[in-house]
């Protein structure tokens, strides 16, 4: 009677039939179930377990787990089931609407393979390494185990196959932060960042999200040959808002702004009465213009330059020649530094005439002698 029973039940199973089955054993490569209101045994194999090599069947279930499947051969009272098939099945349905809405979507990294990795989503995902990141990533060995974020790229259920990028994720938030931070930016705003690149014309520095460029002419008050004479990449930096082009994502940065001026100062950098050593820069009808700090260049007026009267600066200065000047007045906020030549020159020209100090006395003594004589007579 029970032989007939499992007879008929055997015959009334067939290749693709659903059936659900509690887990009674599993063994090294297979698992063994209990088939729901049948007395017929079954069997996965350990390649229909999971989308996912796995080394051992108790990787995918657990012994008294309850699980769905589908019958892929009926054999004499037994059944060979997957529980792959109809894990894939089901995933393809959820991943058919996620990739028709473009949604996001969180999924643990299972494993990591020469030229990416695999998600499990009932349906083997893969990862190409180019789609991980939106940065060259050298080793993935961290990301096993790894929860990310990811769209489906490519989906074709017919090939099986599924392609997944974390970096969409990553550009499109990136887009998203850059976007409210182009609404937020004003000219006139100082903020921190870091030096992204070099190039010839500048740096690109990053403000939080963004880069904005700081033109070679922004880096520094003094002329520059190459950025890198002033800036390194990942250096800390403080830069000033010049212009936002939200229309074109560009903004126009300065380092030069957030420095000090090379007038900053001067009248403490520059007292007056000071000497300076300095190259003269311009000379011009009514005097010449002295460069004593780098970007700071005063005026000598021709009325200071010589003690001896001259036509034109011409007469005694050339451009590029180093010269010694005294500071008469220095201001700051015209930017305005008065100097001279002919006080240092008369200076000198003083202490050709004077005479040393026992020659002063002795001529001194010899002038009261002689007057005293005269005044005896």
């Amino acid at each position: 009677m029970s032989e007939e029973m499992n007879n008929v039940e055997v015959r009334s199973f067939s290749e693709g039939d659903r059936v659900k089955g509690t887990v009674t054993k599993i063994e090294e490569k297979q698992v063994l179930v209990d088939i729901e209101d049948s007395k017929v045994d079954g069997i996965i194999p350990i390649s229909e377990l999971s989308s996912l090599h796995i080394e051992k069947a108790s990787d995918a279930v657990k012994e008294g787990e309850v699980l769905d499947l589908i019958v892929t051969k009926v054999e004499e009272e037994l059944l060979v089931l997957s529980k792959r098939k109809i894990d894939a099945e089901k995933a393809w349905e959820v991943l058919e609407s996620r990739y028709q809405n473009q949604e996001v979507f969180d999924a643990e990294v299972n494993e990591v393979v020469k030229g990416g990795l695999v998600v499990d989503l009932g349906v083997r995902g893969f990862v190409p390494a180019s789609m991980v990141e939106d940065h060259y990533v050298e080793d993935f060995a961290d990301y096993q185990g790894k929860t990310l974020s990811f769209k489906i790229v490519e989906l074709d259920r017919e090939k099986n196959r599924l392609i997944l990028s974390h970096r969409v994720v990553v550009e499109e938030e990136k887009s998203k932060e850059k976007r409210a931070l182009l609404e937020k930016l004003e000219a006139g705003q100082v903020l921190d960042g870091t030096v992204q690149r070099l190039t010839d014309f500048g740096a690109f520095v990053d403000i939080g999200g963004i880069d904005g460029l700081v033109h070679i002419s922004q880096l520094s008050h003094e002329h520059i040959d190459k950025p890198a004479d002033v800036v390194t990449e990942g250096e800390k930096v403080q830069v000033k808002v010049l212009s936002v082009d939200r229309d074109n994502e560009r903004i126009s940065l300065s380092i030069k702004e957030t420095l000090p001026g090379p007038w900053a100062n001067i009248a403490e950098k520059a007292p007056r009465g000071t000497v300076l050593e300095g190259t003269v820069k311009r000379l011009v009808s009514f005097g010449a213009f002295v460069e004593v700090f780098s970007g700071v260049e005063g005026l000598v007026h021709i009325s200071q330059i010589s003690h001896k009267h001259i036509g034109t600066p011409h007469e005694v200065l050339k451009e590029g020649q180093s010269v010694k000047v005294k500071v008469l007045d220095a201001n700051e906020n015209e930017q305005r530094l008065s100097l001279s030549m002919k006080e240092l020159e008369e200076n000198e020209q003083q202490k050709d005439y004077e005479l040393p100090e026992e020659s002063k006395g002795f001529q001194l003594s010899d002038m009261i002698g002689d007057k005293l004589k005269n005044f005896k007579n």
